[in-house]
């Protein structure tokens, strides 16, 4: 069963983690990247990466899930920062 922190966690986790879907959008339709910093984007990459190891280790829901997803839309992000540069 899931305990009221991991329900809180879960929560934030899809927050913050939607909150990139619009920029991927905006990036995917205009196919310009010009104001995305390419270093941004791949320091965030590695921490996300890293942040989903440590969820691996606490066998944290939210912190898996939410860094997965993450994940996914920072590394479409890089990719389309290298496509269109």
């Amino acid at each position: 069963m899931i305990d009221s922190y991991e329900i809180v966690g879960l929560i934030a986790a899809i927050l913050t983690t939607s909150a990139f879907v619009p920029q991927v959008v905006k990036v995917w339709r205009s196919k310009s990247t010009e104001s995305l910093s390419l270093t941004m984007y791949l320091a965030f990459f590695i921490g996300i990466v890293l942040w989903l190891v440590y969820g691996i280790h606490l066998n944290s829901l939210a912190m898996i899930l939410s860094n997965i997803v993450t994940g996914v839309l920072a590394l479409i992000l890089i990719i389309l920062k290298l496509r269109y540069k």
